[in-house]
């Protein structure tokens, strides 16, 4: 009942949200009350439980104090300013619609008399003419007296489609009750937000949180490679959940935000995990719990997995109460751990063998942006399953690319990680290399942010690096265990690769520092020590 009062316009502390209307063709889920809201500070779109939105001003000190977080700041000042702008625009709104009214008024006067003043000359020529050439152009001055009895204002209003400031009748079909404050909300910042076109129109314009892309192989005489945009039901950052059963297996830094995100956004997820505890937080969040491996793969239409190599990785369905044993005909397999080619592509033919489905979809990125929803999804394999995986990649990040066959999408992420291993060593050989030689390390990264290696990245991790915090945001080890992949793959084409197995070597005597599960910036300690 609490929640009863809640509407369209109105904004959610609980959520940083405003709520707004769905898209005509946007389902609504099912067995759930949910309003659509419009994030603050994302911009993303999506349905959230009634329950878990908020009133923002009688909560807002209340959330402040619990949330410590910047983002949630962030947030917060983004409704603020919402408000202030809306404000100002109900104001400016008032002004100017006295300012219209009084226009109007005076231009229908003005068209009243021109009227007046164009009937006397018509009536006056079509004496004239009656007298001199006949009915024959008695029509022409008939038009020209039609047109002379509206003022222009008049002759805008009749050929609009619609009265201005009024929405067609179709419009008011809303099927949330709309609440005292919709007009001025829609307004503001709302009115602005596009959403997506009819089927009979061309998608524009896409949303820049989350893109689909397509990699094309082209046989054209240049023989090279095209990425095309994709379809996309996350036009405008707008998320219809997929009805298919999802099962997730592996719930460490990157795969708990990923479930996290993916219940958020209204799937229907089954977690395993291998320190069963793990899953607890998510039943309490509405994940069901999966016994094994295979009773999960054997109750879901699509089970994604994310674990830490590629032993791990064959375990999980080669071994007891595996995958493997709960594939069947028609169900799916999504790969998300960072492995070599030839182990993906092994676990691909075992999973097909047996009737299943299978697709490889490293995810580039941190613990933060998992928990962000703003991943790097990379795919390649069973197309048909990538398209189907849609609302759940848009549910974990912000953009997802199609690579092709099997494999592709293992060699890319270990050339990813390979170029991000390789530069944070010589971060932390930077920093050491200034503090030794009586350089302050801030300046440096002072420097470092106004030039063009500026990024979030570089100043994170020199931000641990200053302030020794290597609390794991992405584990050494596995930076370590990619470049080791990342060398190997090299060598397996000839190709060499010295520059990445430097950083490996600086990785390998970290981990002999017992920096395995800190952060990768604890590099920086192998350089000191």
């Amino acid at each position: 009942k609490k929640f009863a009062s809640l509407s369209i316009g109105d904004i959610s502390i609980g959520r940083r949200s405003i709520i707004v209307n769905p898209p005509k063709d946007l389902k609504k889920p099912r067995g759930k009350k949910c309003f659509f809201v419009k994030f603050f500070g994302t911009e993303d779109h999506a349905w959230i439980k009634v329950e878990q939105l908020k009133p923002y001003h009688p909560h807002k000190e209340e959330m402040i104090k619990i949330n410590k977080g910047k983002r949630f700041q962030q947030a917060v000042d983004a409704v603020e300013e919402f408000l202030r702008k809306t404000k100002g625009k109900d104001q400016a709104s008032s002004h100017n619609s006295n300012e219209e009214k009084n226009r109007r008024n005076s231009s229908e006067e003005r068209g009243k008399q021109s009227a007046g003043e164009e009937k006397r000359k018509a009536s006056l020529s079509e004496g004239k003419l009656k007298k001199g050439t006949g009915e024959g152009k008695k029509r022409v001055s008939s038009v020209s007296s039609e047109r002379g009895s509206k003022s222009p204002l008049k002759r805008a209003q009749d050929q609009s489609p619609r009265k201005r400031g009024r929405p067609p009748k179709d419009e008011k079909d809303l099927t949330i009750p709309e609440s005292s404050t919709v007009k001025r909300v829609m307004t503001g910042t709302v009115a602005g937000f596009k959403w997506p076109p009819s089927v009979s129109e061309p998608v524009k314009d896409s949303d820049p949180h989350f893109h689909h892309f397509l990699l094309s192989q082209t046989e054209k005489e240049t023989g090279s490679t095209s990425i095309q945009a994709a379809d996309s039901t996350a036009v405008n950052g707008s998320i219809t959940p997929t009805d298919k059963k999802i099962g997730f297996l592996g719930l460490g830094l990157m795969g708990s935000g990923i479930v996290s995100n993916l219940l958020k956004m209204g799937h229907t997820v089954t977690v395993w995990n291998r320190t069963a505890e793990k899953c607890d937080l998510f039943i309490q969040e509405g994940a069901r719990l999966g016994r094994t491996p295979a009773e999960v793969v054997s109750t879901c239409d699509i089970t994604f997995a994310c674990v830490s190599d590629p032993k791990a990785a064959k375990d999980l369905v080669l071994g007891p109460s595996g995958v493997l044993q709960g594939i069947r005909p028609g169900k799916c397999y999504v790969d998300m751990s960072t492995v070599d080619a030839d182990t993906v592509t092994e676990l691909a033919q075992v999973i097909v063998s047996r009737g299943g489905r299978f697709l490889e979809a490293p995810v580039s990125g941190n613990q933060q942006l998992s928990n962000d929803g703003m991943l790097v999804i990379l795919a390649a394999g069973d197309r048909g399953l990538y398209e189907d995986c849609s609302s759940c990649f848009q549910a974990m990040g912000k953009t997802s690319f199609f690579l092709g066959e099997v494999g592709n999408a293992a060699k890319m992420m270990l050339i990813v990680n390979m170029v991000q291993g390789s530069f944070m060593a010589t971060i932390a050989e930077g920093l050491t290399l200034a503090q030794v030689t009586g350089q302050s390390q801030q300046t440096l990264l002072d420097i470092l942010n106004q030039g063009q290696l500026a990024s979030i990245f570089l100043d994170q991790k020199c931000q641990n690096i200053l302030q020794g915090n290597f609390k794991p945001d992405f584990y050494l080890k596995y930076i370590q265990k990619d470049l080791r992949l990342a060398i190997a793959l090299g060598d397996s084409v000839n190709h060499p690769t010295p520059m990445a197995a430097a950083a490996n070597e600086v990785y390998k005597r970290a981990k002999a520092l017992d920096q395995s599960d800190n952060d990768m910036s604890a590099v920086y300690r192998a350089y000191i020590h």
